[in-house]
């Protein structure tokens, strides 16, 4: 109970900063809107209709080691990544669309293969614009995730702890943006968001895993009643959009997203927060560093069931998930490979 109780007031600390963090970050943008818009008058050139950019990736990292005193493991890891957007751009209407999709393993001697990376994410914006001078606009979003194989908690490769759909997360809602018109910089508030939590396995939904209603069983071990396949929650949705050219050949990446639901645990801010840095070598070669931080009140580290009652009984609650991934590859953008041949 202490270390849940210190776990928890961690966790309130790191949610209040991010969210000081978001709101004193967008500040300028708020308190010199004008100073801003007449500062990036080169970002203001719109160009109407369709705009598009497809581009696949290869990223590598291989460790050899022979006769080496020191000792160590050879392994050797890859990513394959698609990445897909369209854009659209009217005089008032907006809409932009992207689908990335990453797919990752990793081989080390004699420990067999593992899954590194698993990434299929939608995302869906439309926006409206009614006065010309305003950098606010009414916004629509939809997004859906969700991965392509099994997951494992290594080294058990028995028992997966998730599948394609199981989970899957979809959020819909309606607010507004501010900072549309500056291309690097935007904030988007909405009071009612639907977000859907998808586990479409059996086995995981009678476990109740990502915060579904488990199965209910009799005293016998007989179900009464399976887990549910689909959670619906209604709150409120936050995000931030960063992107920023820093240094030559060298591009920041940043989308932090904060919901809480007003239903089940008001105030419990579950946070996703990536932040990219692509570093171009040349137009084929690019090296990634990319962090992704997660925390959802849903996802337990560590519990049981209990064999009467299936009441889950929690060993190690919500807490800070983290990813870092480093590699540098080859990327081929489509759009730009067809200009050239068509000039």
């Amino acid at each position: 109970m202490a270390r849940l109780f210190i776990n928890t007031i961690i966790m309130k600390n790191i949610i209040y900063l991010s969210v000081i963090a978001l709101f004193m970050s967008g500040n300028p943008a708020w308190a010199c809107a004008d100073t801003l818009a007449l500062a990036t008058t080169p970002r203001d050139t719109v160009n109407l209709g369709w705009h598009t950019k497809n581009e696949v990736g290869l990223l590598l990292n291989q460790v050899s080691f022979t006769n080496w005193n020191s000792g160590g493991t050879n392994s050797i890891s890859g990513i394959v990544s698609g990445k897909s957007t369209a854009k659209f751009k009217s005089e008032k209407w907006s809409w932009n669309s992207q689908i990335n999709l990453k797919y990752g393993l990793n081989k080390q001697e004699e420990n067999g293969v593992k899954k590194t990376e698993d990434i299929i994410d939608l995302k869906s914006n439309l926006v409206l614009q009614t006065d010309s001078i305003s950098n606010w606009f009414y916004s629509a979003r939809f997004s859906f995730n969700t991965q392509f194989s099994n997951g494992y908690k290594y080294p058990d490769t028995e028992q997966a702890i998730s599948r394609f759909l199981a989970p899957g997360y979809m959020f819909f809602g309606m607010g507004m943006e501010y900072g549309k018109k500056i291309e690097h910089l935007s904030f988007y508030a909405s009071p009612f968001t639907i977000k859907t939590t998808f586990v479409l396995d059996d086995a995981l939904a009678n476990k109740g895993a990502f915060g579904v209603n488990p199965a209910i069983y009799d005293l016998e071990g007989n179900m009464l009643n399976p887990g549910s396949r689909v959670k619906n929650e209604v709150g409120i949705l936050l995000t931030n959009k960063y992107e920023e050219q820093i240094f030559e050949n060298i591009e920041l990446n940043s989308q932090l997203r904060l919901y809480t639901d007003y239903i089940n645990s008001f105030g419990n801010i579950d946070i996703d927060w990536e932040v990219h840095f692509d570093m171009k070598v040349n137009k084929f070669v690019k090296a990634s560093l990319g962090s992704h931080l997660r925390y959802d009140n849903d996802i337990k580290m560590a519990s049981q069931r209990d064999d009467i009652t299936n009441e889950e009984i929690i060993k190690q609650g919500p807490t800070v998930q983290w990813k870092q991934v480093l590699g540098i590859g080859v990327v081929i953008d489509f759009d730009k490979l067809s200009k050239k041949e068509t000039s």
